[in-house]
């Protein structure tokens, strides 16, 4: 890199003098991601009818978004390192805007799943870009509080995705969902393009291509399997031959990276202990986070027999309670208080109780439900943010888009571990209790012969929901300390080398 060229791209000082106001920018346009991961869901009904979409399209449409965006997280974050990350967010949200218009015009399902991929890589560059920045234009003290507000957009999107969803098809064909992107993505460009300052990684390393195309395959692959799993099952030929082609892929690309001189993700990472405790800990959040939600959601519509939009409404007190606390700023003081290790510990507690109070209180009724929640929330409000930020603090500053990368792909696995392992636990519980047929609660309803039966086998769903929601407690509880202990032992062996320094200075 050319003195010249430094000179171009000044060095963001730590504790930006309008580093809140471009948080705000910043989290706005991660918000139109995290809806759109969602929103869809509710205009399915619509995309039938009006574009004649077959179920496969349908599927495709959905996930079309998730894999294109999964699978490029951690190129996008590579590639913000390197050529900026103003440039890279720029891209990322205008990549975005044209594809929202392009799906709000569609009039073909092909053309609004090519657009939906389009999205995909707005998207993925959009996640890592975000909080590359948060890192680096804010300092040590303020960071881990900036991260929980960053964070919050998280779980507001997921809150917010369907009910607005569902307001705008009230008043507007479908393709109302997408358009609505466009006016909030020009007011982000025009924020980002005039308060975000640039930064790149200084070295300025040769793009690693083989290493991008290697991971993008891979992660795509094993998310496909995922997801595709619990509809396919998982020893069909797609769901096997999928995730076979991912773990393959994906250990070519550790070998790839381990050989050249600029890996994409430097693998000696993984030799850190604060990285290795923080990585755990991630796709545990995600994975009890993600498992939970997708139980919660047929708990409500089939068990306690609430509409889709009615238990969407019934979910929001957990997103409600991650943004209460995050905007209150209390991770940060307990972080601070206590340590990074007993942060992570409290949450993942807290989230592992309020599954238990989910599965033990909320069989009959919402009420026990509603308690689950709100513990569930208080837990993630801790947990996320003080993962994320141990992540980036493991991580030199240089490559802060790369750990932003690993952050949002680790999200992305354990959302979809979550979903395929509590929901295998469920299937397998239900099964050993009814002899059934069909591959679903409401098939196996509507074929059963006498209000008896049907009672048996509503009373079985509900065993295995609550068996599945207890595993899940048991493995976010067990995954949490085992995260925390080797995040307090990383923090003792650093204690210890600076203490050795000190001695022989």
């Amino acid at each position: 890199m050319t003195a010249s060229t430094a000179a171009e791209i000044p060095q963001v000082p730590q504790g930006h003098p309008q580093r809140w106001l471009i948080l705000g920018v910043i989290c706005l346009a991660q918000l139109t991601v995290l809806l759109d991961n969602t929103v869809l869901n509710v205009a399915i009904p619509s995309l039938t009818e009006e574009l004649d979409a077959s179920t496969a399209d349908i599927q495709w449409m959905i996930n079309a978004y998730s894999l294109v965006q999964s699978g490029l997280l951690l190129t996008a974050g590579s590639a913000s390192d390197r050529y900026g990350r103003k440039k890279m967010l720029t891209a990322g949200l205008a990549l975005f805007g044209i594809g929202s218009l392009v799906a709000g015009l569609a009039q073909s399902s092909t053309q609004l799943i090519a657009a939906r991929a389009g999205m995909g890589i707005g998207g993925a560059l959009l996640i890592t870009t975000t909080l590359a920045v948060i890192v680096q234009i804010f300092d040590d003290t303020e960071r881990m509080k900036a991260i929980g507000l960053w964070s919050t957009v998280n779980s507001l999107g997921f809150a917010v995705g369907p009910l607005m969803g569902g307001v705008m098809l009230n008043h507007f064909w479908w393709g109302a969902i997408f358009l609505i992107n466009i006016p909030v993505v020009i007011v982000a460009l025009a924020a980002v393009v005039k308060l975000v300052p640039e930064s790149k990684n200084p070295q300025g390393d040769r793009p690693d291509l083989l290493g991008a195309l290697l991971s993008t395959i891979g992660m795509a692959s094993v998310v496909y399997a995922i997801i595709s799993g619990p509809e396919h099952g998982w020893t069909s030929t797609q769901v096997l031959l999928a995730a076979v082609v991912g773990v393959v892929v994906l250990g070519v690309f550790v070998v790839w990276e381990l050989r050249i001189p600029y890996p994409m993700l430097d693998m000696h990472f993984f030799r850190n202990q604060r990285f290795i405790g923080a990585v755990a800990g991630a796709i545990l959040v995600a994975f009890g986070m993600g498992g939970s939600l997708f139980l919660l959601t047929q708990h409500l519509q089939f068990v306690l027999g609430y509409e889709p939009l009615e238990a969407g409404l019934r979910t929001a007190p957990l997103a409600v309670t991650v943004v209460a606390l995050n905007l209150t700023g209390l991770g940060a003081r307990l972080l601070k208080r206590t340590s990074t290790p007993a942060t992570i510990a409290i949450g993942m507690t807290l989230l592992s109780a309020g599954l238990v109070a989910i599965a033990v209180l909320g069989g009959d009724n919402y009420t026990g439900m509603l308690i689950g929640l709100i513990v569930m929330g208080a837990g993630i409000a801790l947990a996320m943010p003080a993962m994320a930020n141990a992540i980036m603090s493991a991580i030199p500053p240089e490559k802060a888009g790369v750990g932003a990368g690993v952050n949002g792909t680790l999200a992305e696995f354990g959302n979809g571990l979550g979903v395929a392992v509590l929901g295998a636990v469920l299937n397998s519980r239900f099964a050993s209790l009814v002899t059934v047929s069909a591959v679903s609660l409401p098939a196996a309803l509507a074929a059963a012969e006498s209000k008896g039966e049907r009672a048996k086998i509503a009373d079985a769903f509900s065993s295995g929901l609550e068996t599945s929601q207890l595993v899940g407690a048991v493995a976010v509880f067990v995954g949490g300390m085992l995260a925390a202990a080797l995040l307090k032992r990383a923090e003792r062996a650093d204690s210890a080398k600076t203490e050795s320094a000190e001695v022989s200075a």
